[in-house]
Formats: structure tokens, C-alpha cells, sequence
């Protein structure tokens, strides 16, 4: 299949690497670039930091955290972002922003100090608001922003009578989609490929298809793909 990949970099061509390697024709066009934001880099009386994306660990404010401090990570993904980042104490959720939630509440203790989450300047789900209910002090440090990109992508434009599929990332991405392309038409013969039920939402109506991961990580997305090929 024809594949277009709307994820930020240097996300975007891992994914168009692992496309290719199952035999599909990647389109790589992202729809966010990611800034690095100024944030605090002193991290007194933190027990662990919390991740909810790989952006958020190569961020420049996430570089200056102690190596030495409990990475708490949503996915995968992002756990062996953190890993390569040179973390010593990696744990994943492997699921969402409630699974981190409850994981961190059940395996911390709200005595031993506070969660920091570092995030983008837009988050899916209240990750800080959930550990406060629990009696933790957990912060939001925002270390980076998705800024959408200005044009539609000429490879995306090119391309996108030809697409079998797009694959969302995130909501953002999906809505940038939609507010370049907001023919319906242009998509009607492709299938929207998401990472979650609320990526799909922000996909919209008037796809072929709209198909969603099991989980949400890459391995589940590409599973969800090889569905739209049926």
C-alpha cells in the first residue's frame, strides 16, 4: 500500500523504515515540527519523572534531569526513548496516560517526593490532575510544542490520490490534516489509520475506512494497517 506518514520527526522515519520493511510504499510528509521549549532544569526533592512521549525525552530541558532519577513512560516507544537517553530506572505503562497513572500511584510513594511530568505544550489526558487525586505533588513542565506546519507538504499533496492509507500519531496531527485537506472527497478512497479511538475522532468522517490501534504503540498501528489492506 501506499502509506503516508504525518508524524513529526525523527518519528517519522523510523516509522517510513519499518513501513518499507513490510513491503509498503511510505509517503513521509510531517505535520508537526517539534520546538524545544525553555524550562526549569533544577529537579529538588523529585522522586521520579513521568514521559508521555519520546519528544518529551530528547527535549533540551529533559537533558539536564539526573540520569539517576525513575523514568515512569507511557509505551514502549517512549521507555526506550528514555533508555537511549542514558535513564538507569525505566518503567512503561505500556498503555495510556490512566495506565501510567495507576501504575505510578501504585509502585510510588506520595511521601518520598514529587512527579514531574515533562510534556508537550498539549497533552492527551489529565496525567498530573490523576496523581494529585491520589495525594502525590506532581507538576507539568511543558519542554516542547507541535507546531503545526504552515503549508500542506507538496509530497502529501502529490500523493494523496494515489494513498491507500494515512497513519495518525496523535489528535494534532489529525486535526492538520483536516484543516489542509478539508475536501472529504480527497480522502475518500484512503483509510484513516490511528493511534486511538480520540486520534480517530480528530480524523473525522468521509474515509474508506477508519481503523484503530489495539494498543498505543507502533507494532498495534501497523497491525490496525495491515487490516485496511483487507
Amino acid at each position: 500500500m501506499r502509506v503516508a506518514v504525518t508524524r513529526a520527526e525523527p518519528g517519522a522515519q523510523r516509522t517510513a523504515r519499518a513501513l518499507a520493511a513490510l513491503g509498503h510504499d511510505p509517503v513521509v510528509a510531517p505535520l508537526l515540527d517539534i520546538v524545544d521549549v525553555d524550562a526549569p532544569t533544577d529537579f529538588p526533592g523529585v522522586q521520579a519523572l513521568l514521559f508521555t512521549s519520546a519528544n518529551a525525552v530528547r527535549a533540551r530541558a529533559a537533558a539536564a534531569a539526573p540520569r539517576t532519577l525513575a523514568a515512569w513512560c507511557v509505551g514502549a516507544a517512549t521507555a526506550d526513548a528514555a533508555r537511549a537517553a542514558g535513564f538507569e530506572a525505566v518503567r512503561s505503562a505500556d498503555g495510556d496516560v490512566a495506565a501510567l497513572a495507576a501504575q505510578a500511584a501504585a509502585q510510588l510513594d506520595a511521601a518520598a517526593g514529587a512527579l514531574v511530568h515533562l510534556s508537550g505544550a498539549e497533552v492527551a489526558g489529565d496525567l498530573v490532575g490523576a496523581l494529585r487525586a491520589r495525594g502525590f505533588d506532581a507538576q507539568q513542565r511543558i519542554v516542547y510544542r507541535a507546531e503545526p506546519v504552515r503549508a500542506p507538504p507538496p509530497a502529501l499533496t502529490e500523493a494523496l490520490p494515489q494513498l491507500d492509507a494515512v497513519l495518525f500519531h496523535s489528535p494534532r496531527a489529525a486535526q492538520v490534516f483536516r484543516s489542509l485537506y478539508p475536501d472529504a472527497g480527497a480522502i475518500s478512497a484512503s483509510a484513516a489509520v490511528c493511534l486511538s479511538a480520540a486520534v480517530a475522532d480528530a480524523a473525522g468522517p468521509g474515509w474508506r475506512a477508519t481503523l484503530v490501534a489495539a494498543t498505543p504503540d507502533e507494532p498495534a498501528l501497523l497491525a490496525a494497517l495491515a487490516r485496511a489492506a483487507r
